[in-house]
């Protein structure tokens, strides 16, 4: 079967699992999106801007599995790394395609536009080697063994990969043999490490389990809650790993984020002699400074490709295999721990007194339902909202190990577009929204309905609880955020104004009985309030910056 190089990267991709692209049109791509548009099952999903662009494959990724990207050669690509950096450190398979000049003019040199004007080709190609798990140049010669290539590692590492593609391969008519399939992982025997495993389980007097974010990048949530009901070894989630684990599970302990940890969890973990780590890395933000107190000598480490327990590491065991082969342990937990009670009661008293964090978390409680995406923007919202109780078919999406704010945002458009079937309610600041509200055009125009709630406080809340309060280096400019569906084009979607505990009551009514449109949320809130949690963080982070 022959077939353009642009026409096999497109099916390969769908048949990876991937239903829709976005991205930013190009003259070094733009016969390539001939052949996404032309594709029968795949649709394209133009964007604003190439960072928007990315986040929004990211947060499509997060959902479906695997998501796709496609900017321009230079100015397109080198807009979009702040997120694809972004999805590399939170394991977020992203394939990131980049149309280039043709082959001819790179060969000789020449002066082309959104080059460096130096007869250089390869210097953002570069750029991509420390945040893509590999990459890769197409040619004719190498394109049905590099694509899938590149596409399975993506799978595999749950991390993305840059694609150079020029435009004239793209155009080029290759021999097909067979169409792309994606491999399934390759088994590892690592008998003898579990075996070891169970030897510290079966010593020790106090085991725990720390879930992190991993867990949530190959979907393992299934096979680790079958372990846990097997064992009946009780599981802390790290805020960077919220959702890893069923929180309706009564084997749940809560969320263990160091000092700031409720004094039960606390002191349950700092106080274990085996501490398994699952998919989980111990970041500043997850343990509040580093503050957490347990002996690292009681940690074993079960991540993807880091495996380390007693004086053994082994790189190159996948997270699936670990998983694997912890459900074959013989071993049954007896010790009693302190289970998570998730508050049943969230009834406040509704009255006309200002809104705070500590009521709107209350209430924004309330609200979730079970089947419910929820996106917490890096900032007030994030650090409310980590602690909320989810059901068991909740999502929970953040993004606190590379923190760019304004992600969250553009991340709903691809959480949503991902499964337009379950509500996406988006928690996101005033700050946040303004780096990247473009995206909003783009919902409006994909006939999307998430909820927004933008919590305007006036400016940085993060950083005005870190260094400069009232600084003006923490203050943005005041928008009308209720004006801006009309301002895009969406006099369809319905905009509230939240001051009160009457007035989120009242709209909460009314988003629940007007489901089928997108609503927008504007809750007001004092400059000063923020979430206990994030006031404890932002200590920490002063801290560590002196």
């Amino acid at each position: 079967m022959k077939q353009r190089v642009g026409q096999y990267l497109v099916a390969s991709m769908h048949a990876a699992g991937v239903n829709e692209i976005f991205g930013v049109p190009g003259d070094f791509n733009l016969a390539f999106l001939d052949d996404i548009v032309a594709h029968p099952s795949v649709k394209w999903i133009g964007n604003t801007n190439e960072l928007n662009a990315s986040y929004a494959a990211d947060g499509y990724a997060r959902v479906n599995g695997l998501g796709a990207l496609v900017t321009t050669f230079g100015v397109g690509e080198l807009s979009a790394v702040n997120g694809i950096a972004g999805a590399y450190a939170e394991r977020v398979p992203v394939i990131a395609i980049t149309g280039a000049p043709t082959r001819a003019v790179e060969k000789a040199g020449k002066y082309v536009h959104h080059s460096l004007g130096e007869g250089t080709f390869d210097d953002y190609r570069k750029m991509f080697t420390h945040i893509t798990a590999t990459q890769g140049y197409i040619t004719p010669e190498n394109a049905t063994s590099e694509i899938p290539r590149l596409i399975q590692t993506a799978v595999d590492e749950r991390r993305p990969v840059h694609i150079h593609l020029p435009i004239d391969v793209a155009l080029t008519e290759i021999q097909v043999s067979q169409p792309f399939e994606l491999q399934p992982t390759h088994s590892q025997d690592i008998s003898d490490y579990v075996q070891q495993i169970a030897q510290r389980l079966e010593t020790a007097k106090q085991p725990v389990i720390l879930a992190g974010h991993e867990i949530n990048s190959f979907h393992l949530q299934d096979e680790l809650e079958k372990f846990v009901n097997q064992t009946h070894i009780p599981v802390a989630q790290l805020s960077l790993g919220k959702g890893a684990f069923n929180e309706e599970n009564e084997h749940y302990l809560g969320i263990y984020d160091g000092e700031i940890a409720e004094t039960h969890i606390k002191d349950y973990v700092n106080h274990s002699d085996l501490i398994l780590t699952i998919g989980a890395k111990l970041t500043d933000s997850a343990t509040a400074g580093f503050s957490h107190q347990f002996n690292m000598e009681n940690v074993v480490t079960l991540n993807h490709k880091h495996l380390k327990i007693n004086d053994v590491i082994l790189n190159d065991v996948s997270l699936t295999n670990i998983l694997e082969g912890l459900l074959k342990l013989n071993y049954c937990n007896t010790t009693k721990f302190p289970a998570y009670e998730k508050e049943q009661d969230f009834t406040l008293p509704l009255n006309d007194e200002p809104l705070s964090q500590q009521n709107y978390f209350t209430m924004i409680q309330s609200f979730i339902k079970p089947e419910d995406i929820i996106i917490a923007e890096q900032g007030s919202s994030f650090f409310g909202a980590y602690n909320l109780s989810l059901y068991r078919s909740n999502t929970f999406i953040g993004q606190p190990l590379w923190g760019s704010i304004g992600y969250t945002l553009p991340a709903t458009l691809g959480t949503q577009i991902a499964n337009p079937n379950r509500r996406n309610l988006l928690l996101i600041g005033d700050g946040s929204l303004q780096l990247t509200v473009q995206a909003l055009s783009t919902m409006i125009r994909q006939q999307l309905k998430p909820v927004i709630f933008v919590i305007n406080n006036d400016g940085y809340t993060v950083e005005r609880l870190i260094h400069g309060m009232y600084e003006p280096y923490n203050d943005i400019q005041m928008w009308n955020y209720q004006a801006l569906p009309a301002v895009f084009g969406g006099e369809q979607v319905a905009v509230h104004d939240a001051l009160t505990t009457n007035d989120l009551q009242n709209i909460f009514q009314e988003i629940d009985t007007h489901n089928d449109r997108m609503h927008v949320v504007e809750v007001k809130m004092a400059i000063e309030d923020a979430p206990a949690k994030l006031r404890d963080i932002a200590q920490a982070f002063s801290s560590q910056n002196q």
